[in-house]
């Protein structure tokens, strides 16, 4: 768990309530993330903050690894992992991004997707990235545009601030600064990253219809359902309610909305 401005805990804790928020959108971007990486086939990953496992699997999938050691520090997203993958090139294990336990120059790729921000050391974290990959090797991330592009959340926060003006201090748009294209690339350069390059990947996101894209923020993983929860359910519903107005549904009353992801990667230089 980490904690925001207002003092509220973040919950990171149950991997199949975080699947249906946000790992089934991730998986789609780690899928493009790792093509467009090109790292060459038989080299070695480190996944730092691994969650769910989206990054690691499209990895073993895309990209021919040697192997793969992902990493996070809530041991039940661990576990989930292990149990998701029975892929031998693959090892999961607990630790802290700030603190890696491996060893200098170890990885051929060192990547991370979706946590950077939710780190409160975040450059420390970029710093030890790129100790443990190669000469020449890749540091690459990949987090959500809360501002606009990650359009559920946007929406969401839309509604949320509407009906209590408070919530402004939750809204990832406002806590999460980092996750823009000039705040990144100053993030590598300052840990000693090389070659530093931003670009973006868009995906869809389409619901069957609003519960669809209503239910996971009733499952309390991340900011935004861990605000939705902690609300009385008159509030809630009145959320749900203003977020539902809000909402383009089309006629089938499916929903089809979009995400957009900032892409950073770097080298080590020496």
């Amino acid at each position: 768990m980490s904690e925001n401005a207002a003092g509220m805990q973040d919950v990171w804790q149950q991997a199949e309530s975080y699947e249906q928020y946000i790992g089934r959108w991730s998986r789609q971007v780690a899928r493009k993330f790792v093509l467009d990486l090109s790292i060459a086939p038989r080299s070695v990953w480190l996944d730092v903050g691994c969650g769910s496992g989206a990054l690691t699997a499209a990895i073993l999938e895309l990209a021919e690894p040697a192997r793969v050691i992902a990493l996070d520090r809530s041991a039940e997203f661990v576990g989930h992992s292990r149990r998701s993958s029975s892929d031998g090139r693959a090892a999961f294990i607990v630790g802290d991004a700030v603190s890696l336990p491996f060893a200098d120059r170890e990885g051929g790729a060192v990547v991370s997707g979706l946590v950077l921000n939710f780190i409160a050391q975040p450059e420390l974290a970029v710093r030890e990235m790129l100790r443990c990959v190669r000469r020449g090797g890749v540091v690459a991330t990949y987090l959500w545009d809360y501002r606009e592009g990650m359009q559920v959340i946007r929406l969401f926060w839309d509604s949320a601030i509407a009906l209590d003006p408070r919530a402004a201090e939750l809204d990832e748009a406002k806590r999460f600064p980092l996750c823009q294209p000039v705040a990144l690339e100053q993030l590598f350069v300052s840990a000693g990253a090389g070659q530093v390059h931003v670009s973006a990947i868009t995906i869809p996101t389409w619901f069957r219809n609003f519960d669809d894209l209503w239910s996971p923020f009733l499952g309390g993983q991340g900011p935004a359902p861990t605000y939705a929860m902690s609300l009385p359910e008159r509030d809630r519903i009145a959320l749900r309610e203003h977020f539902r107005q809000v909402v383009p549904i089309n006629a089938d009353g499916s929903i089809a909305l979009s995400a957009k992801a900032w892409i950073a990667r770097g080298v080590r230089q020496n």
